[in-house]
């Protein structure tokens, strides 16, 4: 995973660009293998060296009004160091969208083990 510590919407829009970070050194972004996904759900849980993620969808089981389906689609296996700096990350993106558009309503968080 390709990190840095300043945002630039070019990275964004092209593959081929490059980031300048605060250390002086030049961050190349490849996303030409990258694959994208949705997800509307999203299950944690960690071991004292990793934290896992998975993504997925809750799909409602046809017929079935008290049934949902967690389809996980993806995992990823952070360090702890690395899963510290995407809260991070997202606290200051979600805060950044907050002060655009209002505060998102998240609804009550799922006891521990349960899909979010």
């Amino acid at each position: 995973m390709a990190e840095s510590k300043s945002s630039s919407s070019e990275s964004a829009t092209n593959p081929e660009s490059a980031e300048k970070t605060t250390r002086g050194v030049t961050l190349r972004i490849d996303e030409s293998e990258m694959d994208s996904s949705y997800a509307n759900t999203i299950r944690s849980y960690s071991t004292q060296d990793e934290v896992f993620l998975d993504f997925g969808m809750n799909m409602p089981v046809p017929g079935k009004n008290d049934e949902i389906i967690f389809r996980v689609k993806q995992q990823s296996i952070l360090n702890w160091r690395t899963a510290k700096r995407l809260a991070l990350s997202l606290s200051n993106l979600i805060r950044q969208h907050e002060d655009r558009f209002g505060e998102i309503e998240a609804g009550p968080m799922p006891k521990s083990g349960e899909s979010q």
